[in-house]
């Protein structure tokens, strides 16, 4: 093999790793986390004084594990962890990705089971100076649209008025009086669906999904609708850029305006899994624990 031969370690082989993994992030899925009620000096943590926290703290929990920290030009700082036990040596095959921003409380983490959780959330939520970490039901595919939609980098300055709504290609000769009669709707559908999903290039999140959990309603079924236990179903949007497709949709009349806060909810509260349950009026705020495992 070309690495014997060269005679590169397990160090050399992981950095390069690391390195094409932060050139080129939109792999694997990826999963968003918010760290709550910061400490009075949260705001003060330096990378040279996270790095040894974080290191430290993850080694007192578990006794095989491989750390390596990168500070990226966006000043994300990249963790790659490899994971052993107390009797088996790191895995480089199958490493954790971690990515923070420093003075913000958010992370973005990747092949992550169900037991190495716990430790990176302590791990985590102590060198930053925290009380907590929670899911922020938001994941997907691509990492920098969900980094971009939960830390709002993307235009989210709505114009108040368009000057004439979008023109369809292939239009036909037009009468000037529907022209006219039409115009005022089709301004007002565009800048409702922008102010609802923001303007320009938006994050090219690939999916949603919504969990229903409420009592079945239709009058013309008893059978279901005397049911004592809550009907449950899920519903999943999926599109190659979803925000695109659902302003494109509510744009040009497909669907209605003003967006359904169940929908405009996406960009709003940065996250793209709800449960709907009959207690809330809309997307339920309801933490929803999810691992990579």
């Amino acid at each position: 093999m070309f690495a014997e031969e060269n005679k590169w370690t397990t160090k050399h082989i992981s950095e390069l790793e690391m390195i094409y993994v932060i050139d080129n992030p939109n792999q694997g899925m990826w999963h968003a986390f918010q760290l709550m009620d910061p400490e009075d000096d949260a705001h003060s943590v330096e990378l040279t004084q996270f790095k040894e926290q974080f290191k430290s703290h993850l080694s007192e929990l578990i006794r095989h594990v491989s750390v390596k920290i990168k500070k990226h030009t966006d000043e994300a700082v990249w963790i790659r962890i490899a994971w052993g036990d107390s009797y088996s040596r790191p895995n480089h095959l199958k490493p954790t990705y971690v990515v923070h921003y420093l003075q913000t409380p958010y992370v973005f983490v990747t092949s992550l089971t169900s037991k190495q959780k716990p430790l990176l959330s302590q791990a985590l939520v102590l060198s930053t100076r925290h009380h907590a970490i929670k899911d922020a039901n938001l994941s997907g595919k691509k990492f920098t649209a969900i980094r971009d939609l939960l830390m709002r980098q993307y235009q989210q300055a709505f114009p108040t008025k368009y000057p004439s709504p979008l023109k369809e290609k292939n239009q036909t000769v037009s009468n000037p009086l529907i022209e006219r009669e039409q115009a005022g709707p089709a301004a007002n559908r565009l800048q409702m669906a922008c102010e609802a999903f923001g303007d320009g290039m938006l994050p090219q999140l690939q999916s949603a999904v919504y969990k229903l959990e409420t009592k079945f309603r239709d009058q013309t079924n008893k059978t279901m609708t005397e049911r004592e236990e809550s009907f449950r179903c899920v519903v999943k949007f999926a599109s190659t850029n979803l925000l695109e497709s659902l302003r494109d949709c509510a744009s040009s009349g497909i669907a209605s305006t003003p967006v359904t806060p169940l929908l405009s909810s996406i960009p709003l509260k940065g996250r793209n899994y709800f449960v709907i349950t009959d207690n809330s009026p809309g997307p339920s705020s309801q933490m929803h624990q999810k691992t990579d495992g």
